[in-house]
């Protein structure tokens, strides 16, 4: 890795420790960040059973502790897992498929979550537990459609994702027509972080941690597939089995990010495409620092999503929509020019 590949991700990894603590600290409630930060570091010190070895006198009430702990960082932290898996699963299916307007909602994810939502709302279900297992399972439908033989083709798989996601969206949208209450429903397939607490960041990081190791671990295979599936198989790479590894652990990356989140569009498309044009196409380096990126940019959305209007607490994906169509234009008419020119 690149001298100046460690160093973004260095600079990347202490912004983003910067954007928590000051972030945490944005609220209705007026606490000021270098009390949001004496909270956070009295809480972990007592949590880890250690004292107050900083000597830190307690200037804030009980209501600010609560507040900043129970409410705000759970939030800031689950918002930075679900930017960080969305981006670093976007960054490995636009790897994947050579295509920068890849994102990990390209084949059914996020119909597949939206229709877990649904039935979980209609039926009473555990909503988070039912959205994964639905995402997971469209893209074990989209895989075995698109299979042929041992083989799965890029294209293949693409226009079966897109058919199993105008299905399962259809099906979707007829639960939500019979349903008593749409609006849960609705709001939900929006985006959004409402709901956060201790225990969906916990399970949240066990879940995306493992999928997110293992795609780092094909940052090699990567590389190598940009040279064309023929130059990596002349090199030793088994294609099929990368394909294979890098779908299964997207999906469920992001299937565990969609499951407490929503769909929120846009972060897996556009951060991965930013840091290939700021570090390069090596994804030694890209990967991580769309991994970094992408939960400095949700923490970032979400803050204005919960602030910018005083009574309302907007869906983050509303605003992260409002950054990313712009940027999914640009793509668009660059890549028109590159093909008329």
């Amino acid at each position: 890795m690149a001298r100046d590949g460690r160093a973004v991700i260095i600079l990347l990894s202490l912004l983003l420790v910067a954007m928590i603590a000051s972030n945490t600290a944005i609220g209705s409630s007026d606490i000021s960040p270098v009390d949001t930060v004496r909270i956070m570091v009295t809480a972990i010190t007592e949590k880890l059973m250690i004292g107050n070895l900083l000597n830190i006198e307690k200037v804030w009430s009980d209501s600010q502790g609560t507040i900043i702990m129970n409410i705000r960082l759970p939030r800031v932290l689950l918002g930075a897992l679900v930017g960080a898996a969305l981006a670093t699963a976007g960054c490995a299916m636009q790897g994947l498929l050579k295509n920068p307007m890849a994102d990990p909602y390209i084949i059914g994810m996020s119909s597949g979550a939206g229709l877990g939502a649904a039935l979980a709302f209609a039926l009473m279900l555990p909503l988070q537990l039912l959205a994964f297992v639905t995402a997971a399972g469209s893209i074990f439908i989209v895989y075995n459609i698109s299979r042929i033989g041992e083989k799965v083709p890029t294209e293949t798989l693409l226009l079966a994702g897109i058919a199993v996601g105008f299905f399962l969206s259809s099906v979707t949208s007829f639960i939500i027509f019979l349903s008593q209450s749409p609006h849960q429903i609705i709001y939900w397939l929006m985006g959004g972080l409402w709901t956060a607490n201790w225990d969906k960041v916990k399970i949240t990081f066990l879940m995306i941690l493992p999928g997110v190791f293992m795609l780092y671990r094909q940052s090699w295979n990567l590389n190598v597939m940009l040279l064309g599936e023929e130059q990596a198989q002349c090199m030793g790479v088994d294609i099929e089995k990368v394909k294979r590894s890098v779908l299964v652990f997207s999906s469920l990356v992001t299937a565990a990010a969609v499951s407490v989140s929503g769909i929120i569009g846009f972060v897996g498309l556009i951060i991965p495409h930013i840091m290939r044009i700021i570090v390069g196409p090596d994804h030694r380096i890209l990967l991580p620092t769309s991994t970094l990126m992408g939960a400095i940019f949700l923490v970032f959305s979400d803050t204005i999503a919960r602030t910018i209007l005083e009574s309302t607490d907007l869906p983050v994906g509303v605003v992260t929509a409002f950054f990313g169509a712009p940027f999914f234009i640009y793509l668009l008419r660059k890549r028109r020019k590159s093909i008329y020119a």
